[in-house]
């Protein structure tokens, strides 16, 4: 693969923002890793484009030096590269262009699917986030066959898009959910200029999160015991999405320090929150369960579990030590969507979200509760608590305050002393 000139890479920065391929801010780091590429395998005549891709990302994926976050974006700019530009510069250029030719594009809406699930995997997109791209690319799949539509074109989202809003009437977070899927397959596996479809990004109003009292989150607590009490105990003491309370590992609890870290949260941050010291007792005894129940495992040549990234391949044993097995691990064994594994998973959320439904109705809650309620009640709790809200926006995760600040107004309305007017006439 010839290298390009530092004029071709200025082409390609106008490129990547002529199409709006990639933002302003992160656009100069695409062009770095693209440089870094062609320097190293995607500049060796011996790699085909795939080969080379594989090659590079890999060495990257074994460096201490390079996060997961970086080597995701690594892999979208060599991808923008090899799939979009070359493509774009040889119809340009015709006998100019470079002698590499990218991988085809897709050619049939079934082709083009199956590459969403490559780059979503290859970019380490959550399995969640997957798995809704894909409802709504077979959503679409089914729409444009009923109305003869071409699948590639822009016109054709948008008229899809319009249906869900119009005759479906769907949320705004519905429709936007799949907006996000199909600007995927147009920009990124197709290259084309989204610009134009922005405008039916569904625009969706301010909202106020559901939060619970201290009594009433005490109400639904006491009404729960076992396995899923202790979760929604946890979940309601550290402020965890339910994602992240599933997902926990036996290492990430600190009992020494107080302390919970979460890994590969939203936006695959890691950050630390807090322990409940009044849960340290029943998850210890909840630990000395799953440890009896993983060394039977062990002498029955099972107890691996799946581990993060490629850490199998560095650390070939660690997916069998107790450090990294599941704190709320699943009742039986079940099989790897992905890799095809058979090995114990964590527990399902939707076993949660049940045990939580089940609590708030004992509990005679009329809210429209669900276990991410308990969140939200951790926030406001803690902001009406006088804890600072740059230490809240911490132990939620959030990127900016402003996203915290939310809590702020729940939490005027919790602790008003305002008398109606008409309480006042009497």
């Amino acid at each position: 693969m010839n290298d390009l000139q530092p004029v071709d890479l200025h082409d390609l920065a106008e490129y990547l923002k002529s199409r709006a391929l990639v933002d302003d801010l992160h656009r100069p780091y695409y062009v770095r890793w693209i440089q870094r590429f062609l320097a190293g395998p995607g500049g060796d005549p011996r790699y085909t484009p795939e080969d080379a891709q594989r090659v590079w990302l890999e060495e990257l994926g074994r460096s201490d030096q390079t996060p997961e976050w970086q080597v995701s974006q690594a892999a979208r700019a060599v991808d923008l590269y090899q799939r979009h530009y070359l493509p774009f510069r040889e119809n340009r250029d015709g006998a100019d262009a470079p002698t590499s030719r990218a991988p085809d594009q897709p050619q049939t809406l079934e082709e083009a699917i199956n590459e969403t699930r490559r780059l979503v995997r290859l970019r380490h997109y959550a399995y969640r986030t997957e798995q809704t791209y894909l409802y709504w690319l077979s959503q679409y799949q089914d729409y444009v066959s009923r109305q003869h539509l071409p699948w590639a074109a822009a016109d054709s989202v948008r008229a899809f898009i319009g249906e869900l809003a119009v005759r479906r009437n769907v949320a705004a977070s519905t429709q936007n959910q799949a907006f996000s899927a199909l600007l995927f397959l147009l920009r990124e596996v197709l290259g084309q200029d989204t610009a134009a479809l922005n405008s039916v990004r569904a625009k969706r109003g301010p909202h106020l999160p559901v939060v619970l009292t201290d009594k009433e989150v005490a109400l639904v607590l006491n009404s729960i015991d076992g396995t899923a009490g202790l979760m929604l105990r946890l979940i309601y003491g550290s402020g965890l999405r339910v994602s992240e309370c599933t997902r926990l590992r036996a290492q990430d609890l600190d009992f020494e320090q107080g302390l919970l870290t979460v890994r590969a949260g939203k936006g695959d941050k890691d950050r630390t929150t807090l322990l409940p010291a009044c849960l340290t007792a029943p998850l210890k005894a909840h630990l000395e369960r799953v440890k009896a129940l993983h060394g039977s495992e062990l002498a029955a040549g099972h107890g691996d579990v799946e581990l993060p990234y490629a850490l199998q391949n560095k650390y070939p044993k660690a997916a069998w030590e107790w450090g990294w097995q599941y704190v709320f691990p699943a009742a039986g064994l079940s099989t790897d969507p992905r890799s095809g594994a058979v090995r114990r998973h964590h527990v399902g959320e939707e076993v949660l979200q049940r045990a939580m439904r089940q609590a708030v109705v004992r509990a005679g809650i009329t809210k429209h509760a669900g276990v991410h309620t308990l969140r939200h009640s951790f926030a406001t709790h803690m902001l009406m608590r006088g804890v600072n809200i740059r230490e809240v926006q911490e132990l939620l995760g959030h990127s900016s305050v402003e996203t915290t600040m939310i809590y702020t107004h729940v939490m005027r309305g919790l602790g008003s002393t305002t008398v109606s007017p008409l309480d006042l006439l009497a």
